[in-house]
């Protein structure tokens, strides 16, 4: 057994933290190969999970018996599990693993290379994550270049699938045909161009669009600054038929999934300018909603089979981020990410209203390719087998062990 310190967001309500909750539910499953230790860490400006249950009381208990333990400068760990962005990885552990969503861009910073190359093993959740980590170079003098050293693995995530989808007290959408969206109100989420363009393409229409958003959390005073954003915004169109309404604040998991499968949702919309992984396309998947997105990025690890894309794919061009969303250390000056065509997004929303028979034919057989290769149990496996797997001489020490305390 090795004893495993995992310093993560794994209480906020953010995307890290659903990562960070996957990696420890994974852990969970292998009490036999992992002793887990938690070190709780912030994630910007964002809210704390609400949720009460058997999990949340597992991970409070390994949280105190954590702190405890480092108070009293007896808590020795073999491996460190680092999930955050590589700027903060840092060398604690005989063996320090860093897990990162990578990035949505086409290049990592140099931070990325430096700390990655002190990592004994960098875990990823996409593809796109592992390859442009890879294939980001620095030239150095006399034809030489600084590129990544560790080794690299895929490892997805997943989050818990709700047994019965939960009604969302007074949520009613006015339309009979509604697109949904589920993502921060942020600029790399493209936001702004995902209403516009719907607005506009369906001005004269009676169609809805779903925003289950946030800025920075759920609190009152959030809602108040993404109201304030989104009036803003549909006071361009003061005479549209078509309508746009706002979810905001916290479901729990059995709300998010009477979400997705709400009648009156006919797909899931999300036009970013690039995901990690992009959990609720992964969620919408899940239950065979059809789904308007770009043909880039860490979505295409589960949304496409042999190469075939089973969504709707929205064309886009890759130009430079722009000026403010650079992020020194992380979204690189020099980088560059996806933009989705405005006629080609619109046609695709065009095709979905015309056509939802047929997309939803390809969103049953992308569901069934996701049952099958991103189940719970093979990721969890997946993941464990990511960090250690004992050695056959290991497995029987462990066997014996095992007798002789019970003896």
């Amino acid at each position: 057994m090795k004893k495993i310190y995992v310093r993560a967001p794994v209480l906020s309500a953010t995307g890290y933290g659903e990562q960070s909750r996957f990696a420890l539910r994974a852990l969970r499953t292998r009490p036999d190969l992992f002793d887990v230790y938690i070190q709780p860490i912030p994630w910007g400006e964002s809210g704390w999970i609400w949720q009460q249950d058997e999990f949340r009381e597992w991970m409070d208990e390994r949280i105190k018996i954590t702190q405890t333990m480092l108070a009293k400068k007896i808590l020795s760990p073999d491996i460190s599990l680092q999930i955050t962005i590589p700027n903060e990885f840092e060398k604690i552990c005989p063996v320090n693993i860093g897990y990162t969503a990578g990035i949505e861009t086409t290049k990592v910073s140099p931070q990325w290379l430096q700390k990655g190359n002190e990592m004994d093993k960098i875990l990823v959740v996409s593809n796109h994550g592992k390859n442009t980590y890879v294939d980001t170079k620095i030239p150095l003098n006399e034809g030489r270049e600084y590129k990544l050293e560790t080794p690299i693995e895929v490892v997805w995530e997943t989050t818990p699938f709700a047994p019965e989808a939960e009604p969302i007290e007074g949520f009613e959408p006015q339309s009979d045909f509604n697109f949904l969206v589920v993502s921060q109100f942020g600029p790399r989420k493209n936001f702004t161009n995902t209403i516009e363009w719907f607005v506009e393409k369906f001005h004269d229409t009676d169609v809805g669009l779903i925003l289950k958003t946030h800025s920075k959390g759920a609190s009152l005073i959030d809602l108040g600054i993404v109201e304030e954003s989104l009036l803003a915004l549909l006071s361009e169109f003061p005479s549209r038929k078509c309508k746009v309404s706002l979810l905001h604040g916290d479901l729990s998991e059995g709300q998010m999934r009477g979400l997705y499968e709400h009648d009156k949702v006919k797909a899931l919309v999300n036009i970013a300018h690039g995901e990690g992984f992009g959990l609720p396309l992964f969620e919408a998947a899940r239950v065979a909603l059809p789904i308007v997105t770009i043909p880039w990025s860490g979505q295409l690890d589960f949304l496409q089979v042999d190469g075939k894309n089973m969504f709707n794919a929205v064309d886009y061009i890759i130009k430079p981020v722009p000026q403010e969303a650079v992020w020194e250390g992380v979204v690189q000056r020099d980088s560059s990410w996806a933009y989705a065509d405005k006629e080609s997004y619109q046609n695709c929303l065009e095709h979905v209203l015309s056509n939802h028979e047929d997309c939803v034919e390809k969103a049953l057989e992308l569901q069934e390719h996701i049952h099958a290769n991103f189940g719970d149990k093979s990721l969890y496996e997946r993941f464990c087998a990511s960090i250690w797997q004992p050695s056959e001489e290991e497995t029987i020490w462990e066997s014996e062990k095992s007798k002789m305390e019970i003896t």
